[in-house]
């Protein structure tokens, strides 16, 4: 499939610094955690819109997209939509868990 087929191309969130974290969270993981999220970023990237159970909103422009890892583990990048493209810029659950108790504070 060429990146010309797809509706909503991913890129990576990138540090001032040239580091991209999530890219580096993905390199470190086991090859088959990593080729399943990969195959979510791309079931997004080529099939946009999408929603749960993969893809949920948390406000206007975050979403979540959710991979079911074994052992009952769940991966989760949170994303931000901007006009034609889509940034995946965090990994953590923890992360997620402080945007969830400040989302109150988003306007």
């Amino acid at each position: 499939m060429g990146s010309d087929l797809k509706r909503l191309p991913a890129h990576f969130y990138r540090l001032d610094s040239g580091r991209e974290p999530v890219r580096e969270w993905l390199k470190d993981l086991e090859p088959g955690d990593r080729r399943a999220i990969g195959e979510d970023i791309k079931d997004v990237e080529f099939s946009w819109p999408i929603g749960m159970p993969l893809v949920r909103p948390l406000r206007r422009e975050l979403w979540e997209v959710r991979t079911n890892l074994p052992r009952g583990r769940i991966a989760r990048v949170l994303s931000a939509w901007s006009r034609d493209a889509w940034s995946c810029f965090t990994d953590s659950s923890r992360k997620l868990r402080r945007l969830r108790n400040a989302k109150s504070n988003w306007r």
